[in-house]
């Protein structure tokens, strides 16, 4: 496993997802005001996108490595936000209702991470 990759984009993985959805949220909040979809899908593009950068150098076990990198990503958003929002008092809209946050953010992590590593282990022939 390689930590500290994970952990960078573990870190780039939280500070886009906050940024993407601090510009994305006032628009669809304006045009949608009862619906914030907004949050899960930026953390499922942003976190597919990351996971398909780890995954791609991984040789073998790659369903167990989409799986501990997925809670690595887990345990660093859960840091960031504690550091950067919890402790501050700073509540930015993307944490709002934070045990949803958490519950929603770990649920898709974890499948998206562990789905690539499935995927990755194939041997797919597109002739």
């Amino acid at each position: 496993m390689k930590i500290k990759l994970a952990i960078i984009f573990g870190i780039l993985i939280w500070f886009l997802t906050y940024v993407l959805t601090s510009f994305f949220n006032p628009i669809f909040t304006d045009n949608l005001p009862n619906i914030n979809i907004v949050v899960p899908i930026i953390i499922i593009l942003v976190t597919g996108f990351f996971g398909i950068l780890y995954i791609r150098n991984i040789e073998k076990n790659e369903v167990i490595e989409g799986f501990l990198v997925g809670l690595i990503f887990v345990f660093i958003d859960m840091i960031c936000d504690y550091v950067f929002f919890i402790l501050p008092g700073h509540r930015p809209i993307m944490i709002q209702d934070y045990p949803m946050h958490i519950f929603s953010m770990i649920i898709l992590t974890l499948l998206i991470t562990t789905f690539l590593g499935y995927l990755a282990q194939m041997k797919i022939d597109l002739k």
